[in-house]
């Protein structure tokens, strides 16, 4: 009985995957890592261990690892600060004898332009050189990082960005959480392997603008900018700059297909297809 450990349970992602690892695993195959425990509460009162992983206190990870078969290194958020987090868990999961790392990267981490895949490229190389068997979820983006945007659109009748005609192929967190499940539960060997994830459709901002239109019956708008105009924008709203200057810096990527793939591995891995555009608009606007 192998036993499997994610890392930033208490996050979005981390909760998801580990919700869709419990249809088919017992809550005693399953570890939760987090930097503060009592956020995974809701996953201990479910029966499943929780462990402190605290990237940036080393000395937290040889015990949190000890006895992991598989381990999920969920991408820490701290930007400029994850290549040294990551290795720390690296050499901590091969201190531990761990079998397999999977980490969730970027997609095509290797040749973005992005700004943001740079930490991610670093980490690779350092699992290249680890001598640990290691699986690369190199995930798109988030259809969530647009939708959480609607209720402002509907406000004000206007999606933001600048993105220009850019297609972005992306999918739902819970996509991406089923593809991680199947990666950490296949009895295939997964060692070596690198999945560039993302949605099966692809849609530009202004397909978003029209899609919210027609679900809502509202006139809704896309609105491109320049990317520094964009980054004030979200500053204003109220995003740590790091975290507004990444998402405009994406925006403008995406206008040069940064965040375009159509390889399908998403949908093949997950055994579906992913969530359509239609369907994750529908579910932001019932709730």
């Amino acid at each position: 009985m192998e036993t499997i450990m994610v890392t930033g349970a208490s996050g979005h992602l981390g909760h998801l995957i580990i919700n869709t690892l419990l249809k088919t695993l017992p809550a005693s195959q399953i570890v939760a890592g987090a930097r503060k425990t009592a956020k995974a509460g809701d996953l201990a009162a479910r029966g499943i261990a929780v462990r402190e992983v605290n990237y940036d206190h080393p000395e937290t990870l040889d015990k949190a690892f000890s006895g992991i078969d598989k381990l999920l290194l969920i991408s820490s958020n701290e930007v400029g600060k994850r290549v040294s987090q990551h290795k720390a868990v690296i050499e901590a999961a091969k201190k531990a004898g761990v079998k397999l790392l999977v980490y969730t990267s970027m997609l095509h981490a290797d040749t973005s332009i992005l700004g943001i895949t740079e930490e991610h490229r670093q980490t690779e190389a350092a699992l290249r050189t680890s001598g640990l068997p290691y699986v690369l979820l190199r995930n798109g983006w988030y259809t969530e990082n647009y939708l959480d945007s609607v209720p402002s659109a509907l406000q004000h009748g206007a999606f933001l960005g600048s993105a220009k005609e850019g297609r972005i192929a992306s999918a739902t967190r819970q996509d991406y959480a089923d593809a991680a499940a199947a990666v950490l539960l296949s009895k295939e060997e997964q060692g070596g392997k690198i999945y560039e994830l993302a949605g099966d459709e692809s849609y530009t901002l202004a397909d978003l603008a029209a899609e919210v239109s027609r679900q809502t019956g509202k006139d809704i708008i896309y609105k491109d900018l320049p990317e520094n105009d964009y980054r004030d924008v979200l500053i204003n709203a109220g995003l740590p700059e790091p975290f507004a200057a990444m998402l405009a810096e994406s925006d403008t990527g995406a206008s040069q297909g940064a965040l375009y793939d159509e390889s399908h591995h998403l949908s093949r891995l997950i055994g579906r297809p992913t969530t359509s555009l239609k369907a994750a608009v529908a579910a932001i606007i019932t709730n």
